[in-house]
């Protein structure tokens, strides 16, 4: 993966180095929150609503959390919380200094909240080592199982889900991939999204859905385009043959604002997206083009009434 799209993909500010292939063994996956996700205000009000209820439940122990992400990696503040919650007594050292001793501890504090909250170790949405890596989407699954088990009529918020971007080492680079990660449920029905036709297109026939990545650098895209609307794309318009993301973001973005003008865009779609070969929106961008001139060719093919 090019630097520049990694970049831009991990909507990192300048001065902020994205991860490196050799940060990372080959196979391993790190998940990331962009900008974007974490100004969600649904997430930000999960986390004050958590850290409020920690706070209150540990005010008798003067423990005070700041932070989500940095207060909990080592175990304390859950060895603490846990034994107020479950009203019981952990064999677990108070103080841990070294990072043995504080894994140690929270692998004690983590098999008795399995325990309580009936989970196999492979069921948990948390581990040791996310948590331990202050993974801020497994202590916030935690948190929330939790709550959920020893104090039900806390009030937090429904149905938020943050997109996440998970990067992968390969053998032939870094590999990434957007997911959206759901931490707290729907309510009523109204939160209920409508089904996506995309999402049961992804279930009935997955290996077919890959295809549709060859239009990433837009050059195949932009002539299909201009055969099914009757344009001419002067080849001094677009890159036939892009060498760098770039040139392929420019093509994409091309693409779409022809698109748009024509009113094929029925939702927004991100060029980025193209060419990070996000199937979902590339088959929005193509079932638009779908749907019009298959309605035009049904209209050609009706028969006319007879001639006065």
């Amino acid at each position: 993966m090019e630097l520049e799209s990694l970049y831009d993909l991990l909507q990192l500010p300048k001065g902020v180095e994205p991860p490196a292939e050799e940060m990372l063994s080959q196979g391993g996956k790190k998940r990331y929150l962009p900008p974007t996700s974490r100004k969600d205000p649904k997430f930000e009000e999960l986390q004050k609503v958590l850290m409020e209820w920690i706070n209150t439940t540990l005010l008798p122990e003067h423990i005070v959390v700041r932070s989500l992400e940095e207060d909990m990696f080592d175990g304390l503040i859950l060895h603490h919380l846990f034994q107020r919650l479950a009203a019981l007594k952990l064999e677990a050292e108070d103080i841990a200094l070294t990072a043995a001793s504080q894994k140690h501890k929270l692998t004690v504090v983590l098999e008795a909240v399995n325990r309580s909250l009936q989970l196999e170790e492979r069921q948990a949405k948390w581990s040791v080592e996310t948590i331990f890596n202050k993974d801020l989407l497994s202590t916030l699954h935690l948190l929330v199982a939790l709550a959920k088990r020893f104090q039900p009529n806390l009030s937090l918020p429904t149905n938020v889900q943050v997109e996440v971007i998970t990067i992968e080492s390969t053998k032939s680079g870094l590999k990434s991939e957007k997911s959206v990660e759901q931490l707290t449920e729907y309510s009523t029905d109204k939160d209920q999204p409508p089904k996506d036709v995309f999402d049961e297109l992804f279930k009935l026939a997955p290996e077919k859905v890959n295809a549709v990545k060859e239009f990433a650098d837009g050059v195949i895209l932009l002539l299909l385009i201009g055969q099914l609307e009757g344009f001419f794309l002067h080849l001094k318009e677009f890159y036939l043959t892009p060498n760098s993301p770039a040139e392929m973001l420019h093509n994409v973005t091309l693409a779409l604002e022809l698109l748009k003008d024509e009113g094929l865009l029925s939702c927004p779609v991100s060029p980025e997206d193209i060419v990070n070969k996000d199937a979902k929106s590339t088959l929005r961008v193509l079932y638009g083009l779908f749907c019009k001139h298959t309605q035009k060719a049904h209209r050609d093919s009706t028969p006319r009434g007879a001639p006065n």
